[in-house]
């Protein structure tokens, strides 16, 4: 990796040493592209380490993080233990992280204690310890259709040392928590920019960028002359708690149907409605704990019985079809639509294109996995608490609009977006004259 600079933080942004906040246009939704790394599966937002500059650092969007980390530059200026943002960085512990206090003192000022955070990677589990810092971060405005102008802010974040990286893209130099949190990126950018804690989140699917806007809105997509999509969503889906966890979830109160006949859950002991579903941007493909998972493959196996299986199945995946012989629709491959029956009477309905991911010329599979160590310590503050039933992950997400509405308490989406005749990568990016 080559030699970090000045911190990393958001996309086309331009970072400085600690200053106080420019002032800016208060107010107005940010507009901030993502790219997706295809090695890794994982989204990012870019940061350019100074204007001109040709390098440009990559920060990892994390949708349950609670704050913003990364590895920081020489010369860096910690906060002091009493700060405001120490207080709010410490009421997330990740799994596995003891309470340690709020900070150690400073060697150039034993008087002085300074603020420790607990940066934690959501792909390996790693959690290290290391100071809180603030940065001046440039992000561009928003009129919903263009980029407008540059505003700076502060943004509070933790260092981390560079073997917390593990796992990231290459070049990837920390995470950027999109959770519930005052310390995530959603929540800093509401206090400074006085907009509303609301963001809409659109991952692409590779190749073009995608974009998120945060203020909540609105939204047009090429081409040229189609509705804001944000204002588009039908109806919205309560954002319930799940344990002490920043991340966010819904409940799925009448379950999962596959070709709209609802799947039978027995449950090994769960209950089989209301399913808690969480999100996250940081696994690649929909992982649903095994009661609920062996229930659904069987489901999804009858309704496709008729249709050429590849065996053995290519892994992490249980169903595999010859996809030559699938047949294409606009929303992807002619498969059985899954439906989560989402408390309020909404579904969140999955299509070919956000079902079956295509791993070779001729074969294509369920892109839904069994969760891995549903049993552990799941969520933060040394609370055990119980896996949800099911974590939607980046496919199932991709080229779906969806806006998490903090003040709301709610989620809004789009279902996807090929129906409408566009995709998450078309924003347009160009500046606005």
């Amino acid at each position: 990796m080559w030699q970090l600079k000045p911190l990393l933080l958001l996309l086309g942004v331009v970072l400085s040493a600690p200053a106080c906040t420019v002032a800016g246009d208060g107010g107005m939704p940010l507009v901030i592209p993502i790219t997706k790394d295809a090695a890794t599966m994982l989204y990012s937002v870019s940061a350019p380490v100074a204007e001109n500059d040709q390098i440009t650092n990559h920060l990892v969007l994390d949708l349950s993080g609670p704050i913003i980390w990364s590895t920081c530059p020489d010369g860096y200026v910690a906060l002091g233990c009493t700060s405001p943002a120490c207080m709010q960085a410490h009421r997330f512990h990740p799994p596995n992280c003891p309470q340690t206090g709020y900070g150690r003192p400073d060697a150039d000022n034993p008087h002085r204690c300074k603020c420790t955070a607990h940066p934690y990677n959501p792909v390996t589990g790693d959690t290290a310890s290391d100071d809180m810092t603030e940065f001046t971060t440039t992000v561009n405005t928003t009129d919903g259709k263009n980029p407008l102008k540059e505003v700076s802010f502060v943004v509070a974040t933790s260092c981390a040392p560079e073997s917390l990286l593990a796992g990231l893209p290459e070049n990837d130099v920390g995470v950027v928590g999109l959770g519930r949190s005052a310390l995530a990126l959603p929540a800093q950018i509401a206090d400074t920019q006085k907009v509303a804690t609301k963001f809409a989140l659109c991952l692409p699917s590779g190749g073009s960028d995608g974009v998120a806007i945060f203020g909540g809105g609105p939204l047009f997509l090429l081409p040229p002359g189609r509705p804001d999509v944000v204002a588009t969503l039908a109806g919205d889906t309560p954002l319930v708690k799940h344990g002490r966890s920043p991340g966010y979830f819904i409940s799925a109160d009448k379950g999962i149907a596959v070709n709209q006949a609802q799947v039978r859950l027995d449950g090994n002991g769960h209950a089989a409605t209301p399913l808690v579903v969480g999100l996250s941007s940081t696994i690649p493909y929909t992982e649903l704990r095994s009661d609920v998972y062996w229930a659904f493959i069987t489901a999804f196996n009858m309704s496709t019985a008729e249709r050429a299986r590849v065996t053995p199945a290519v892994a992490p995946f249980e169903l595999c079809y010859d996809s030559t012989q699938l047949g294409s629709t606009r929303l992807g491959y002619a498969v059985p639509q899954i439906d989560l029956m989402l408390q309020g009477g909404k579904n969140w309905t999955i299509f070919g294109a956000n079902s079956m991911a295509q791993v070779n010329d001729h074969t294509a599979c369920l892109a839904f996995v069994q969760m891995k160590g549903e049993h552990k310590q799941y969520g933060y503050g040394g609370a055990a608490t119980e896996a949800p039933a099911v974590v939607i992950g980046g496919f199932q997400m991709e080229n779906n609009l969806l806006v998490l509405d903090e003040e709301n308490q709610q989620l809004g989406f789009s279902s996807l977006l090929f129906g409408r005749q566009t995709t998450c990568s078309n924003f347009n990016f160009t500046i606005a004259a």
